[in-house]
């Protein structure tokens, strides 16, 4: 049974899902724009084709061109299934986030290697029946990419974290201090709430994944330990547009190095993961 679509022509080679505040790489060529109708409902937005280095890149805004939809809300499935039908086989996936650990800084990138899900209530499989399908997580983010966005932090100058986890929790609302505490009393790194299923949808459409933490502000527990000052709106905004700066020159020097061949096992996902009886 085929759970994805065959693409005729390839429309794109990587994917570009923008976060909050990031909904277009300028300077870009823009191709076209394509609708996409998916079995899973429409996609957040139009899915802009751009050139970047003689590449064809599909950028789509997670949370819509409007910021219309919150975290529990994104057609996530819609949005991986959108990039599957264009040909998309890497994704690269920017999004704004709470540190957690007094060390890692507003203004830093988090190339996180693990996350954990503390989300309640999303549709976050496209196996739902009737073949059994155990998709592998263990290392969930794209280790080819996780070295590339690596070494392109370095080469570029940005302050970053090689490695990390993303606890994700349901939203819209953010933590209370107790909650926040606790995460970081379990030596998580960073805090989002868009990652997943995100990151495991992708793992199911075989498709690479790499996630760019852009840490924004430190999460309540640690400014209510007096471990850390409180980020004023003006420093988070301040904060933010230099990072968006960074976050569009990573992208754009990530897209430069991404060799044409895969060299990861992404794109073996559901090799050993259907139960056949």
């Amino acid at each position: 049974m085929r759970m994805f679509p065959e693409f005729k022509e390839r429309r794109a080679e990587i994917g570009v899902f923008g976060g909050s505040g990031l909904y277009n790489i300028e300077g870009a060529t823009v191709l076209e724009e394509i609708k996409v109708e998916t079995p899973f409902g429409m996609p957040s937005d139009l899915i802009t084709i751009v050139e970047i280095a003689g590449k064809r890149v599909a950028f789509l805004p997670r949370h819509g061109r409007k910021h219309q939809y919150p975290p529990h809300k994104i057609p996530y499935k819609a949005n991986i299934w959108a990039m599957k039908a264009l040909g998309v086989e890497r994704v690269l996936a920017p999004n704004a986030v709470g540190s957690l650990q007094r060390h890692i800084k507003p203004g830093d990138f988090v190339i996180c290697d693990q996350f954990v899900d503390r989300t309640r209530h999303r549709d976050d499989t496209f196996f739902d029946g009737p073949i059994t399908t155990h998709v592998s997580t263990a290392d969930p983010y794209c280790p080819q990419l996780r070295e590339i966005a690596i070494q392109a932090c370095k080469d570029l100058g940005i302050p970053h974290h090689e490695r990390g986890t993303v606890v994700v929790i349901e939203g819209p609302r953010f933590s209370t201090k107790a909650e926040s505490r606790w995460f970081t009393q379990l030596g998580w790194e960073v805090i989002n709430m868009t990652q997943y299923p995100e990151v495991t949808l992708a793992r199911e459409a075989e498709l690479c994944y790499v996630n760019i933490s852009i840490v924004t502000d430190y999460d309540t527990g640690l400014v209510a330990e007096g471990e850390v000052e409180p980020v004023s709106a003006e420093e988070v905004m301040k904060n933010f547009a230099a990072s968006l700066e960074k976050a569009r020159a990573l992208l754009v020097e990530m897209i430069k190095r991404i060799p044409p061949e895969r060299t990861c096992k992404c794109g073996e996902a559901l090799k050993h993961a259907r139960v056949v009886v």
